[in-house]
């Protein structure tokens, strides 16, 4: 055994794939002294009974670009470190045998070239040619991504293992971690088996024991082992080393080439959990027993694709437990609970395809504080309070596991685990026949059925059966008055004598305005790009209220509460519970209001961008006059306890103006009309506003320094490389969802990053980023003919930058 030293700059703790890249790169960086310790033996948790497929296409472009970062390094990795990794480059066969899969993959191999991945789209005898074992009877299509490709996972451990020590790492095996030691909200040290080890920074790559082990520090992580099988054949001829890896998802199986056989394993619709009272401390290189009647129903299921299985040798049947999670993405990034604990771990049995890049990206956060880019679907600070509980996160894990291979619909709902947070309006709206959708464990109204239809999803890849539904709320917003629960929404208050001076220094937009002001600001980082998109409402001197989406409610509060400057007497609280909130919208939403209110909400006495107390049937309510949809409204947040009682009095007052409830569905029609951007879709860490064309809300021009404005300043001393557009098709039979590829005079230039349907124009409506290394600006959007590739096809498109529909000059300020 090694040393172990007192300290180390970085401790990782986990040797596994994950950590070992992690440990490589930070070597790679000159990030300073770094330990790495592994409880057992390096790849001794799950890595080394790992299948070891590496596919690269995600739904999200910087994720697709991490996998594709490690395909790159396991190309390098055995020339650079002289150990063999097994990497081979033998592409990715992905198999559709129904229609809808079809449009699925046809739909995925858009999305793809979108990225700069070239998939091919094969005919059932085309893809027989490159892998002639299987039956393709009913096989309607496929796709091949020639630059996937497979790896031996406990070879490129060990080689990237041997780079990190070549690069000063210290790896100490067969050493535990007991304790962790976190002073002031900080990391100072851990306790192991072998004794103490101060730290500055720690990084938990434990994999299955990961969220045992991040209870220690103080800090929460959302996943979950369970069991995972498949078989390894003897030799079976005609199974060339150069075999493509092989996805079935209708018969919700993989396979690879291994040794002249086969790898087959998949994704059972009923998997099994594993150590429900956390992994044993000595589990290492150990598996689990063979359950063959479990895995029978997934071996039906491969013997009807590749017959030669049924007189193949098994050499052994496979079953080791993996850590999964409750969305079925990885997890990165610094724990908002305790400061300079970084999480990389559950990875979902893709932890092999995703282990340098996660490794690399992971690496640069602990070096530089920062992710190199975007990596919103796999932040740790994605999840909230509903995944603090261990029973919550494995019900909706094994949903997510159950899903692996089932069709990806758009705007699918996760049905496990509910409902758990529900608004104090929710059997209300039930009755009204909402149609529930979840956001971090709240019950959401999405649409309202009417007479007839039921309150249920029915997914499609064109027009779903809600489509009707969404028309009508979003015609009864547009043209009367609609009543929206967003109870869900995240609330903090901001409270202390330097109050102004921290959110000052923290939004890009001017907060230091009189109490009673409304302020529409986004939170940039040290690059200049978007970290927050939220309002501000100044209740007194010493007094913020801050409203931002619930997904955002774990990552906004950790920005925030981070950068507050530490000479600041600022304290950030989160009010979510405290709250409901009935957003009023609509042309008729001052009669409405006005008739359940003594209070003056004529434009005069309560002007756009203005927040005050009011009372609305006897409720005490902070009335916010903000809008998300384009039209007159209020954001009415009402004491939890009252807002029954508001609800009630509204729709009454609402029936003589034709009020409508209305749900998410509609406020996203409604919002890509007028033009208004979406974190985490239009805009995000990548992009500045000046990119997303929000540079109106920065105060650039005051001089006053704020966190982004030097590179904002720096930035615009070149081209932009890029800036966003909407796009619209003139056939409303056509299907946006997002991710349809862009084309100017025939170039690809960028994807679009949202897709809906504009029920007052009558068009599907896109938002993208066009892309032009030169530099680009509204001339050059505006000149170009366009095209957006969906599904294969490529559809005419005409690009606008000015909203389709801005009632702004009568109605919201009216």
């Amino acid at each position: 055994m090694t040393d172990l030293p007192s300290s180390a700059r970085i401790v990782v703790i986990g040797g596994g794939i994950v950590g070992c890249s992690t440990a490589y790169h930070l070597a790679k960086l000159g990030a300073g002294e770094v330990l790495l310790l592994e409880r057992g033996r390096l790849t001794s948790g799950s890595t080394w009974h790992a299948a070891g497929l590496v596919g690269q296409l995600r739904s999200s472009a910087n994720i697709t670009q991490l996998l594709g970062d490690s395909v790159k390094l396991y190309k390098s990795l055995e020339a650079e470190t002289g150990l063999a990794t097994g990497w081979k480059m033998n592409g990715g066969l992905r198999l559709a045998c129904t229609e809808d899969r079809w449009t699925e993959v046809k739909r995925q191999a858009t999305t793809a070239r979108s990225f700069g991945l070239e998939m091919q789209l094969l005919s059932p005898k085309e893809a027989q040619e490159l892998w002639p074992l299987m039956s393709v009877d009913d096989v309607v299509g496929a796709a091949f991504l020639p630059t996937d490709g497979q790896a031996s996972p406990s070879d490129i451990t060990q080689a990237l293992a041997r780079g990190a020590r070549q690069g000063g790492v210290r790896i100490v095996e067969e050493t535990g971690v007991t304790g962790v030691e976190v002073e002031g909200g900080r990391v100072v040290a851990i306790a192991t088996t072998r004794g103490r080890v101060a730290c500055e920074k720690l990084v938990i790559c434990a994999g299955l024991w990961s969220r045992e082990i991040g209870a220690l520090a103080g800090v929460n992580i959302p996943l979950v082992p369970v069991q995972h099988q498949y078989i390894v054949t003897e030799a079976i001829e005609g199974v060339a080393r150069n075999l493509p890896t092989l996805r079935d998802p209708d018969r919700l199986t993989y396979y690879k080439e291994e040794v002249g056989g086969l790898v087959m394993g998949g994704y059972e619709p009923n998997p099994i959990p594993w150590a429900l009272d956390g992994p044993p401390q000595d589990f290492e290189f150990q598996l689990l027993g063979e359950d063959w009647d479990h895995f029978e129903p997934m071996m039906r299921l491969a013997l009807g694709r590749v017959p030669a299985l049924e007189t193949a040798g098994v050499k052994q049947l496979i079953n080791g437990p993996e850590s999964f999670t409750p969305d079925g993405n990885f997890i990165l990034g610094e724990a908002p609970e305790t400061r300079n604990v970084f999480v990389g771990c559950g990875f979902n049995a893709f932890g092999i395809a995703a282990g340098g890049g996660a490794g690399m990206a992971l690496a640069e956060w602990v070096a530089k504080g920062d992710a190199p880019y975007d990596l919103w679907p796999v932040d740790i600070r994605r999840f909230g309070a509903n995944c603090r509980d261990t029973a919550y996160v494995r019900t909706r894990t094994l949903e997510a596991y159950a899903k692996h291979y089932a069709m990806a619909w758009p705007s699918e709902e996760h049905a496990s685990g509910r409902p758990l947070r529900r608004s104090p309006l929710y059997d209300r709206l039930k009755a009204a026949g909402a149609a529930f959708g979840e956001k971090l464990g709240w019950e959401r109204p999405n649409w309202f059925a009417g007479p007839g239809e039921e309150a249920r999803d029915v997914y499609s890849f064109e027009r779903p059966n809600w489509f009707d539904a969404v028309a009508r709320e979003h015609a009864a917003c547009r043209e009367r008055v609609a009543l929206f629960d967003q109870s869900s929404f995240a609330k903090f208050l901001l409270v202390g004598r330097d109050a102004e001076k921290a959110l000052s220094w923290i939004c890009a937009n001017d907060v230091a305005k009189p109490v009673g002001s409304l302020t529409y600001t986004q939170m940039l980082n040290a690059r200049g790009g978007i970290e927050c998109d939220l309002t501000v409402a100044r209740l007194a001197e010493d007094r913020f209220y801050i409203v931002t989406g619930t997904g955002f409610a774990t990552h906004d509060f950790d920005w925030i509460a981070r950068n507050i400057p530490a000479d600041c007497d600022a304290h950030l609280i989160d009010v979510t519970s405290s709250r409901a909130v009935l957003s009023l919208f609509g042309p008729r939403a001052r009669d409405v209001l006005a008739a359940v209110t003594r209070d003056d909400v004529s434009n005069e006495g309560f002007p756009f961008a203005t927040c005050r107390e009011i009372a609305v049937a006897g409720a005490p309510t902070l009335a916010l006059r903000v809008t998300y949809v384009g039209e007159l409204g209020w954001e009415l947040h009402v004491p939890t306890e009252f807002a029954a009682t508001a609800y009630d009095a509204l729709m009454a007052a609402g029936a003589a103006h034709g009020i409508a409830p209305a749900g998410y569905r509609a406020i996203e029609t409604l919002r890509l009309e007028k033009g208004y951007r979406a974190w985490g879709s239009e805009i995000g860490p990548d992009h500045t506003p000046q990119m997303a064309g929000l540079g109106w809300a920065v105060k650039l021009k005051s001089g006053q320094p704020f966190l982004g404005r030097d590179a904002l300043v720096e930035k615009a001393r070149a081209p932009s490389p890029r800036l966003l557009a909407g796009f619209t098709v003139d056939d409303p039979g056509v299907t946006l969802l997002g991710r349809e590829t862009i084309l100017r005079d025939g170039a690809r230039v960028g994807w679009l990053a949202s897709g809906g349907f504009g029920h007052t124009i009558g068009k599907p409506i896109g938002y993208g980023y066009v892309r032009d290394p030169a530099g680009v600006d509204a001339a050059h959007v505006l000149s170009g003919d366009y095209q957006l590739e969906v599904a294969g096809v490529f559809v005419p498109a005409t690009p606008f930058l000015k909203p389709l529909y801005d009632p702004a000059m009568t109605r919201i300020k009216a």
